[in-house]
């Protein structure tokens, strides 16, 4: 997919940006969704789902397992195998540049006894996958052949009969945990996994949903034990996904810092385990209001009205860092408008994403003339309000959407335009991102 010339693409300082935005469905959401969708016995529905490249590419891959996915209006409809009969795929499982797609199918065939291949594009080849596989090598699974350091292309070897085991997650990250859960639906006996840090919790939410027996106890210690019974009975689910707040957060950061804006985002999703974003722009004294909360599938949902705001930096503390690890490039744009400094903290997950996103995100502010300083696992930014002497760098994006919208968001109100080296892998989370934000009076040429 990223074999097509690179795109360039410019963002000017644009006047006040005003009107409603539906963001596309959550991408968390939206890939357990067809995978659920793919293993329940009997059929899903599923509206609102993200149809990105990252999303389609695990709904490809279920399919190549057995299962049977189709679009039909406005519904997404998947037919599963029923859990415990996954077929061995005939060829390998190409996931372009889906990380999560390719962790959590990782887990769901971990413990099948048969042979799967998976493959992807250079950037997803580039990503490491030993900590999703170690807890799976303890349930049985054996990696016949990787690249260097576990990256792909990956040759798994799932075991005749997978082991439960109690699992404690070394660092935040509801992949792993989720990779983890996922295999014990094929493993007998119960298998626990222990999160000292919480973390995004939809796996959770939407195993019980199909009906798998799952409990969840916080210990003295703050540390979440999380519990399944292997080989559930997945029963098929109607599912509406919410708007994700990973690509809410674009809108709402122009929102912010475009003087005299006033945005509606729709639907979006409020899972406490996702809204960091939200309560540290409020901390630095965004003007957001949270309107018409309401619960759809299991979920909290609000619509929020987001202004122009003075903004002032502040210290986002560490242990906010797994509720909104995708939105920290985005945070660190609205933190160059703010006054005085921003310091983000335990920021390590950031440099194993689909770029060293750290690095390229320091690399972006001081193109285009912020004053930075990047840590090991930290990143400070002290703001310019109105954005003044800020702007006319090139951005280099390295294959990464969300430094690509991040930094166009930017020269929104920068003094001089701001420009990507490349927007065309927007597409894989976020399709209708251009549009979107050319409806609300963004200038993207």
């Amino acid at each position: 997919m990223h074999t097509t010339e690179p795109r360039p693409m410019s963002a000017r300082r644009s006047d006040a940006l005003s009107g409603r935005a539906r963001v596309p469905g959550d991408k968390s959401i939206s890939h357990r969704a067809l995978m659920f969708g793919g293993l329940a016995a009997g059929e899903t529905r599923i509206t609102g789902l993200l149809e990105g490249e990252d999303v389609l590419r695990t709904g490809e891959a279920m399919k190549a397992m057995g299962a049977t996915i189709e679009k039909r209006g406005d519904e997404w409809i998947a037919t599963g195998t029923g859990n415990g009969a996954l077929l061995e795929p005939e060829a390998p499982l190409d996931f372009g540049n889906a990380g999560t797609g390719v962790r959590l199918t990782m887990g769901l065939v971990g413990s099948y006894d048969m042979t799967t291949r998976f493959i992807g594009d250079a950037s997803l080849s580039k990503r490491p996958m030993g900590r999703v596989l170690d807890p799976l090598k303890e349930m049985g699974l054996q990696v016949l052949s990787a690249e260097p350091g576990d990256r792909l292309p990956i040759t798994l070897r799932g075991p005749k009969h997978a082991a439960p085991i109690s699992y404690r997650v070394p660092m935040p990250s509801a992949q792993v945990k989720s990779a983890v859960l996922l295999a014990a639906l094929n493993t007998p006996g119960v298998t626990t996994v222990i999160e000292p840090v919480a973390t995004r919790d939809h796996t959770e939410k939407m195993l019980a949903g199909f009906g798998a027996a799952l409990e969840v106890e916080t210990d003295a210690e703050g540390a979440r034990h999380i519990r399944i019974e292997g080989q559930p009975k997945l029963i098929g689910q109607t599912i509406a996904v919410p708007a994700d707040p990973s690509s809410a957060a674009f809108p709402l950061v122009a929102a912010l810092i475009v003087p005299g804006s006033d945005v509606v985002i729709e639907s979006m999703l409020m899972n406490p385990t996702r809204t960091g974003l939200v309560t540290t722009l409020m901390e630095m004294g965004a003007d957001i209001e949270i309107l018409e909360r309401r619960n759809e599938g299991g979920e909290d949902v609000a619509d929020l009205r987001v202004r122009g705001s003075e903004l002032k930096g502040v210290t986002v503390p560490e242990d906010r860092a797994p509720s909104m690890i995708d939105e920290y490039p985005v945070l660190a744009v609205a933190a160059s408008f703010a006054e005085g400094d921003t310091l983000m903290q335990g920021l390590e997950e950031l440099r194993v994403k689909e770029s060293d996103r750290l690095s390229a995100v320091a690399e972006g502010l001081k193109a285009n003339g912020v004053d930075c300083e990047e840590g090991e696992a930290s990143l400070r930014v002290t703001g310019r309000p109105g954005g003044k002497g800020l702007g006319g760098g090139t951005v280099k994006t390295h294959l990464d959407h969300r430094i690509a919208m991040s930094f166009l968001v930017m020269g929104l109100a920068t003094e001089k335009p701001v420009t990507i080296d490349d927007q065309t892998m927007i597409a894989t989370s976020f399709p209708d991102f251009t549009a979107l934000m050319t409806r609300l009076g963004a200038m993207l040429d």
